[in-house]
């Protein structure tokens, strides 16, 4: 039992402390030890089997997003012994080819994100025909559980939505822009649709071309020198809100700018005033549960959420809770 408890501790610790309990004897206490050391310099602190887990996302490339959470699902991939296997693809067809190939390798367990839902049912369906489990992560919370999948781990869009324009009617602002970068995905439509929901002004959406920053800047630019009443300017990724800080620039525009998610160069712009406020949803936290409730669940059978997502954020980060995340976001886990 007192291993039981130990094992489990471990597997809920956070990614930066592990504290371990329940063993009162001096052989336990030296294995306690031990198991701390190993994890402190990169080696598993279980001995469980050598699982293998794949996450799969509809990351595009170069996004720092994404970089964050395989940062957390690795860090946990360390502690938990699992051999840990990243793909992506923001082509929703090649992300479900990439599903059906960790199917054919026969994982243990898959992470996948649920951008476009429709295209993914029939690799999720495949995967648990196959007997893995699948976790869902960041996109797709309401698609998750009719799909099959044990939880899903990442923010409720709608509310996130509904948050931000809370924070705008704070502000006093009374036309907000909303950047729609990647057409066709359910969870950033939701975002938008939930600014609208909660802001006494009026929500317009522009869709824009993110995997072309040029073209971001352009079309963001252009739209604010059309229309002077804009006072507010949502980008919907942490890479978009340089970009629509230059459009802005380049518009002499007063817009406010505002983002979604958060990395050290929004966390700069933060602290400086050149950005309003961010919507952090803890990326690192979603790839670090992820890995950690698969190796739960194999290990014993836990499933967390009672049916409901597990929710990471949006917590509204300003100026001054930017200054106190300045570590984190400089080291690449906020």
């Amino acid at each position: 039992m007192a291993r039981f408890r130990t094992l489990v501790g471990i597997a809920l610790a956070g990614a930066l402390s592990v504290s371990l309990s329940g063993c009162s004897s001096t052989g336990g206490k030296r294995a306690e030890d031990a198991r701390k050391a190993a994890a402190a310099q990169g080696r598993a602190a279980v001995n469980t089997p050598r699982w293998t887990f794949a996450m799969i996302t509809h990351s595009g490339d170069g996004d720092t997003f994404w970089d964050i959470v395989q940062s957390g699902a690795k860090q946990a991939a360390v502690k938990d012994n699992i051999n840990f296997l990243y793909s992506h693809d923001d082509e929703a067809q090649q992300q479900a080819q990439l599903v059906d190939a960790a199917v054919d390798k026969k994982v243990d367990g898959i992470i996948v994100t649920l951008a476009k839902p429709d295209a993914l049912k029939a690799a999720v369906a495949r995967a648990e025909k196959a007997g893995i489990p699948v976790i869902t992560v960041n996109s797709g919370s309401e698609e998750s559980k009719a799909f099959g999948a044990l939880t899903h781990i990442g923010q409720d869009e709608y509310i996130a939505g509904q948050s931000v324009g809370e924070e705008l009617n704070k502000r006093g602002r009374k036309k907000a822009l909303c950047i729609l970068h990647e057409q066709g995905n359910v969870g950033h439509e939701q975002r938008c649709d939930g600014v609208a929901k909660t802001f006494h002004g009026k929500v317009e959406k522009l869709y824009v071309n993110g995997t072309n920053m040029p073209d971001v800047q352009s079309a963001i630019g252009a739209k604010l020198q059309a229309d002077k009443s804009v006072d507010a300017v949502v980008t919907l990724g942490a890479p978009y809100a340089d970009t629509a800080v230059k459009a802005k620039a380049d518009a002499g525009s007063k817009a406010e700018i505002d983002t979604f998610d958060l990395n050290a160069k929004v966390a700069a712009e933060l602290k400086d005033g050149t950005l309003g406020f961010a919507v952090d949803q803890q990326p690192y936290l979603q790839g670090y549960q992820a890995v950690d409730l698969l190796w739960l669940y194999k290990y014993n059978g836990d499933v967390l959420g009672g049916g409901q997502p597990v929710l990471t954020g949006p917590q509204i980060i300003t100026k001054d809770q930017a200054a106190a995340l300045a570590e984190y976001t400089e080291r690449g886990t906020r």
